[in-house]
């Protein structure tokens, strides 16, 4: 497959990503400063409050939190999900920026599409699996 190459500029292509990552260090931050384990510190979960049963992101203002901390155990322990897919999208935020910044693109329409269903997929299995009787280790 012939790489395409976009027109902008590379300050036009990286753009998005460095605000995005810029972002995410600001929330992350955020996180370590004002603890989530503090009930009520950031909110709370309004599928939690209406149903009583665990989303697939609950917990991960806390993992964030105890990463920030260097607390892997306690990490995993509040979202093992989300825990593993942050080298993942680290692993994709660099790929994505390369490619940007030689002006090459990123995926297909239909691989991004292929991995938009796999990742629906993956997090309503973990939402499932985490409500499930016997498996409350996967509960925050």
């Amino acid at each position: 497959m012939a790489l395409l190459v976009h027109p902008a500029s590379r300050l036009q292509r990286v753009r998005p990503l460095v605000i995005g990552a810029a972002l995410t260090a600001a929330a992350t931050l955020a996180l370590h400063v004002r603890d989530p384990h503090v009930s009520g510190s950031w909110g709370f979960c309004p599928w939690l409050a209406l149903t009583g049963t665990y989303c697939p992101g609950c917990g991960g203002l806390r993992a964030v939190n105890d990463l920030t901390h260097g607390d892997l155990g306690a990490a995993l322990s509040s979202n093992v999900l989300f825990v593993i897919a942050i080298p993942l999208i680290v692993g994709w935020w660099m790929v994505a920026f390369r490619r940007a910044w030689s002006g090459s693109r990123m995926l297909s329409d239909q691989g991004a599409l292929r991995l938009s269903k796999v990742l629906i997929v993956v997090g309503l299995v973990f939402w499932v699996v985490r409500n499930l009787p016997g498996l409350e280790w996967l509960r925050p």
